[in-house]
């Protein structure tokens, strides 16, 4: 029994089971924290100023994507700095830098306030990579995956009780309110990260981390297929966002004005969320008998059939069950993706690719509100969901030409 225990404590367990735990949190309100505002955004800009129909869309894509295009530019910074001064003091710049952002959210007086502070909100972000990162190079091997996949979760659940909780804060308090109260629980989360969080120094771990960029694609068998999945990731988020600064409006065209639209906005915004939580566990578990390929073109059918029916919808309960089904395609799509990626990256650079990935989904997280609200003002709302059916059909054709180019994993 001693030895076994002993075994125990010099296999990490207790150490990274904590840090696993602690940080499901902070990644779970950092989810929250950036999906909270889409079911109130758009009226909340309403409220700083008199705005045509074509402005109010233009500014809500503007200042929702904004933070995610600071993020895609800052986070190769972040990421340096993080191997030489460790992820733990990166986690709590992250969650102090967003508490103090999110709080001041609620104090703006016009929409260039509000716009800036969504850009320092994108620039004070990384806790969600960090994350990621300190959790896999401090895990044993034998874990990883299962502390990854915990970290998934609490990643997915974010972003579906974020609409859902801000929609709630929004209407019973108001939208400034909702703002503070998120500020001062990210300020739980850098209090929590502070004090229950433990690095330990990998140097081998950095060592693998400074491998230039043309090092690693040099070891990269299947550099196409690879880069045909980055190219999927960023266009099926862009589809995912093109709806997101808009969204309220639409609820609110549909309802006819309606006083709980904010409410409502919050329950269609989390729909493609719980059908991922609920579904993804699933078709992974399919994917592996049928294969992932085979998973992600599968998926792209299923997007095409939510989006285009999206478009001529009369009420409410379809644009429900509608969006529920995009959510499906991505619990096709999304983990397939993951999984290809992780068997075609060499081993020693993973994380790296993974880095990547992100990044092009964050440019997707830019590009989807941007062509969203102005698609919603040249044409209307509805002809964004044509738009994202057709963005589906790009994705699945450049996607069949790139997974041709599989070859065998180097070890």
């Amino acid at each position: 029994m001693p030895e076994n225990k002993q075994e125990a404590q010099s296999d990490g367990e207790p150490l990274w089971r904590q840090n696993v735990f602690v940080l499901w949190f902070g990644v779970f309100m950092t989810g929250v924290a950036l999906s909270e505002v889409m079911p109130f955004l758009s009226l909340f800009i309403d409220t700083l100023g008199h705005f045509s129909k074509n402005e109010l869309s233009f500014y809500s894509g503007a200042i929702f994507a904004v933070s995610f295009l600071v993020t895609a530019v800052v986070s190769p910074f972040w990421g340096k700095l993080a191997d030489r001064k460790g992820r733990k003091l990166m986690l709590l710049r992250a969650a102090l830098g967003m508490s103090i952002v999110l709080f001041l959210m609620g104090n703006v007086t016009n929409v260039w306030e509000l716009f800036v502070l969504r850009a320092l909100q994108g620039a004070m972000g990384g806790f969600i990579s960090n994350a990621n990162a300190l959790v896999a190079t401090q895990t044993p091997k034998v874990h990883a995956g299962k502390a990854l996949g915990i970290l998934v979760t609490g990643m997915t659940a974010g972003n579906l009780i974020g609409p859902l909780f801000g929609g709630v804060l929004a209407t019973f308090f108001s939208y400034r309110t909702s703002f503070h109260i998120t500020g001062v629980i990210l300020f739980l989360v850098f209090l929590f990260t502070l004090f229950l969080v433990k690095e330990a120094p990998r140097p081998a771990s950095i060592r693998v981390a400074r491998v230039s960029t043309k090092t690693m694609w040099q070891n990269i068998p299947n550099k196409p297929l690879i880069v045909g999945l980055f190219v999927t990731t960023m266009l099926v988020q862009t589809v995912n966002t093109a709806i997101n600064p808009i969204i309220s409006l639409f609820v609110r065209e549909l309802m006819q004005h309606a006083s709980d639209t904010t409410f409502i906005a919050g329950i269609v915004a989390a729909m493609p969320g719980i059908a991922t939580v609920i579904a993804a566990p699933q078709f992974g578990r399919i994917g592996d008998r049928v294969g992932t390929q085979r998973m992600i073109k599968i998926g792209f059918m299923i997007a095409v059939i939510a989006f285009i029916p999206t478009a001529f919808v009369t009420s409410i309960t379809m644009l429900m069950f509608f969006r529920f089904l995009v959510g499906i395609s991505d619990a096709t799509m999304l983990p397939a993706v993951q999984t290809l990626l992780s068997k075609n990256s060499p081993t020693e650079m993973t994380s790296r690719i993974f880095s990547y990935n992100q990044s092009f989904q964050s440019l997707g997280s830019v590009m989807g509100p941007m062509m969203g609200a102005v698609i919603a003002s040249l044409f209307d709302y509805r002809a964004i969901f044509i738009f994202s059916a057709v963005i589906i059909i790009i994705n699945a054709t450049l996607f069949h030409f790139t997974s041709q180019h599989i070859k065998p994993k180097t070890t």
